[in-house]
């Protein structure tokens, strides 16, 4: 860590190991508000969510202030979110879940066609309002579904071709609408889910919550504690499923000739290899541990992509941008709240999908998670909707919204070269 002078203002470089360190205290910092806020836990607001917005809102100060720019190394950011997704694959008990798979084919069907049909209205959406603010078809698109769903990632990637189309503001609109979407994915998303689980009365399924309390064959019992040589074989083979994940994740891609989210890969070698653990008890499954560190990965990688957000980029943002982002928000809450919660089936399972919704359908999928989690710690574990919304919001829905925008574009914008 450094301190270095730029046009005549501080920058501190805060390399990728102090910048975890600091993710970590405002984990710390977030939980310690948290548990002292009735509004807070009222609303489920997750813990790096409320450090991460008190880091961000220290970070802008400073930045208005002209006292310090910050400038964080995000090296860890993947390998987090693959470690995340890879114990969410290794969480996942096929045995006990067998009763329930035509069901939950079925309803990962519906739940992608939902997804596509909300990422269409969110492009007409957009163009309708941009039609009336008299704002370019490029801008309103990306203050749609390449922003929403696609995140800052295709928010960039739209933005550098608008540029290269005439649209010199495109990168700023791009990351802006992103920057607003995640911040309201987070915002929406767990208080939207507990309305509706507490409005209906609705409980997880009986038997999600033995699978996830109870120990399979080959699993180390809740009662029983590893010992430092099942510890590490654990940990061993929690790390060669997130390398394999990756390897598998670039043959999938390499087939469909596009690129594939590698921490999907690590969460179907998760899966694979938890169910093969349970046919031939290679070892004793720690569901604890590998559930622990899941979690505590997930938490430090929202807390890092809060905390590093820049969001001054909002200041230049114009007013109609805004509200067009603003008209995304109300519809996907509206949307999930009246009509998709009740597509999926009006019980626990359909509000937790809700409320990933939301995150992944404003934000990102790590928003959808985050959602996710801090519901299912308050009221019970949803096996059905971290295998579903993982799979369709990081990569089934990007062969339909990718589809449908690049037509809009050719229609409204002008064919891209």
């Amino acid at each position: 860590m450094c301190i270095m002078l730029q046009h005549g203002v501080p920058v501190l470089q805060i390399d990728a190991i102090c910048t975890v360190a600091l993710a970590a205290l405002m984990l710390l910092l977030g939980g310690f508000l948290k548990a002292r806020s009735s509004l807070l836990q009222k609303y489920c607001l997750p813990v790096p969510v409320v450090g991460g917005f008190l880091a961000m809102f220290l970070v802008l100060v400073c930045h208005l202030t002209g006292i310090l720019e910050f400038n964080f190394d995000k090296s860890f950011l993947y390998p987090f979110m693959m470690a995340f997704f890879t114990a969410i694959g290794m969480g996942v008990n096929l045995k006990s879940f067998q009763s329930g798979v035509n069901t939950g084919g079925k309803l990962l069907l519906v739940y992608w066609a939902a997804c596509g049909v909300i990422s269409l209205c969110q492009n007409l959406i957009g163009l309708t309002l941009g039609h009336f603010l008299q704002m370019e078809p490029a801008y309103a698109l990306l203050a749609s579904a390449i922003s929403m769903v696609g995140g800052h990632g295709a928010a960039g990637a739209y933005g550098s071709t608008f540029v290269s189309m005439g649209y010199p503001a495109a990168m700023e609109v791009g990351a802006a609408s992103a920057t607003l979407g995640l911040i309201f994915a987070v915002m929406v998303g767990g208080p939207l889910g507990q309305k509706l689980i507490v409005r209906h009365h609705l409980q997880p399924e009986p038997e999600q919550q033995e699978a996830s309390v109870e120990s399979a064959p080959g699993e180390a019992p809740a009662q029983v504690p590893l010992s430092q040589t099942e510890i590490y074989t654990n940990m061993v083979v929690f790390l060669l499923c997130m390398g394999l994940g990756t390897l598998v994740s670039e043959g999938i891609g390499c087939l469909l000739h596009m690129k594939f989210p590698g921490y999907v890969g690590g969460m179907l070698v998760g899966v694979a290899v938890r169910f093969l653990n349970e046919q031939f008890h290679w070892y004793r499954y720690g569901v604890r541990l590998i559930g622990n560190t899941g979690e505590m990965m997930l938490n430090l990688y929202l807390a890092i992509a809060l905390m590093t957000l820049q969001v001054w980029h909002l200041q230049g943002i114009l007013g109609s941008v805004f509200l067009i982002v603003l008209a995304q928000v109300v519809f996907m809450v509206l949307v999930a709240y009246f009509l998709v919660f009740r597509v999926l089936g009006s019980n626990y399972d359909a509000a937790i999908m809700c409320a990933g919704l939301c995150g992944h359908g404003l934000g990102a999928m790590p928003s959808a998670l985050v959602n996710m989690n801090v519901l299912t710690e308050k009221y019970g574990m949803s096996q059905k909707a971290f295998l579903i919304v993982p799979v369709v919001g990081s990569c089934l829905l990007d062969l339909f919204y990718q589809t449908h925008t690049l037509i809009l574009i050719k229609l409204f914008v002008q064919n891209l070269t």
